[in-house]
């Protein structure tokens, strides 16, 4: 194909333009073409045969000078502009140079009507060239923005996810190692525990945020911080946990649900009742967590940054798939997180 273009389209160039030249004039003036000397209609074809490889040579030569000149295609309007510019100027120039002599010096000499057909014709066939060949070149421009468009919206997301995913560890690390520290005095056997619980929940906020896992992990990872919360929760405290076994073939993005448990553990109060369930409706994985709230003593934004960090984790990671919705009364605090249920078979599938 590119032998093609490279040597045999000019000539195909230069004919179309002769052949269309010849035809208005001959409709204009009533001339047949073919009552005229065969040696004079061959020597104008191949003349414009000449004349076509050496502008489509030029025009390569523009198009080369065009990208080196103005390389940056973000303001493609205005380059394009300019291009086209360029493109006229020179195919009137060039065309009017070695173009018009033809018919100057053959039939009845140079007419107006020549002039015209002379500098519109080929000016015509120069832009339809023109954007035929330069069509491919903007497009690549055009794809090649958009992927790296993509590329920094990429790493702008996995930046802010690896963020929000460094802001869970801090307060919860500290109240963890506050427990242990405490039951070292009172128990140490208990205290071991819950060292093994603390290292099998860190192991796991090492998965990558973008990854799913299966609910089953996250539910397990939700179970030992309950039984870690529960050594330093208050005797009052009314737990009641329900997680659905169906959801466990469910795959979900790791430590979602976390810090609805974690947030419902810290403001807890009055009636001390903390209700945490998981259920699989449908197609869709629903998380409810419930706790009284020690009346008018609870912070005005309860659950501060942790759910703040949740919405937008959501935003990032289930666009427009999600429903996380907050009730609260005077004595309760209540979360409701509504996702799309993905079955692990489908995971490995979509993987393969």
């Amino acid at each position: 194909m590119k032998f093609f273009w490279k040597y045999y389209f000019p000539a195909l160039y230069g004919l179309a333009i002769y052949s269309t030249i010849r035809l208005l004039l001959d409709t204009v003036t009533g001339m047949k073409f073919w009552e005229r000397p065969l040696w004079l209609n061959i020597t104008e074809v191949l003349y414009c045969i000449v004349i076509a490889y050496l502008f489509i040579y030029s025009q390569r030569y523009l198009y080369r000078y065009f990208d080196s000149r103005w390389p940056d295609l973000k303001d493609h309007k205005k380059r394009l502009l300019r291009e086209l510019t360029y493109v006229c100027l020179f195919s009137i120039l060039f065309h009017n140079v070695f173009l018009v002599p033809l018919p100057a010096l053959t039939d009845d000499g140079l007419q107006w009507f020549d002039v015209a057909d002379v500098n519109v014709i080929p000016l015509l066939y120069a832009l339809i060239y023109y954007g035929v060949s330069r069509s491919k070149t903007y497009l690549e421009a055009y794809v090649d923005n958009r992927t790296r468009l993509q590329q920094v919206m990429n790493d702008r997301l996995q930046a802010e996810l690896k963020f929000l995913k460094a802001q869970l560890h801090p307060h919860f690390i500290f109240n963890a190692l506050n427990t242990i520290y405490f039951q070292m005095d009172e128990d140490v056997s208990a205290a071991k525990k819950s060292v093994e619980q603390f290292s099998e929940l860190l192991r796991y906020q090492l998965y990558d945020q973008q990854q799913t896992v299966s609910v089953r992990h996250e539910i397990q990872y939700l179970h030992s911080f309950i039984n870690l919360q529960k050594v330093r929760a208050s005797d009052k405290l009314q737990l009641d946990v329900h997680f659905d076994p169906e959801l466990y073939d469910q795959q979900v993005y790791p430590l979602l649900l976390f810090p609805l448990v974690e947030n419902a553990f810290k403001y807890v109060g009055g009636e001390y009742r903390l209700s945490i369930r998981a259920t699989l409706k449908g197609n869709r994985i629903c998380f409810t967590v419930e706790n009284n709230i020690p009346g008018s003593h609870v912070p005005r934004k309860a659950g501060g940054i942790g759910l703040e960090n949740l919405k937008r984790r959501l935003e990032l990671l289930y666009t427009d798939k999600h429903t996380f919705t907050i009730n609260k009364t005077e004595n309760t605090f209540k979360v409701e997180l509504s996702i799309p249920a993905v079955p692990v078979a489908y995971q490995i599938q979509e993987a393969e």
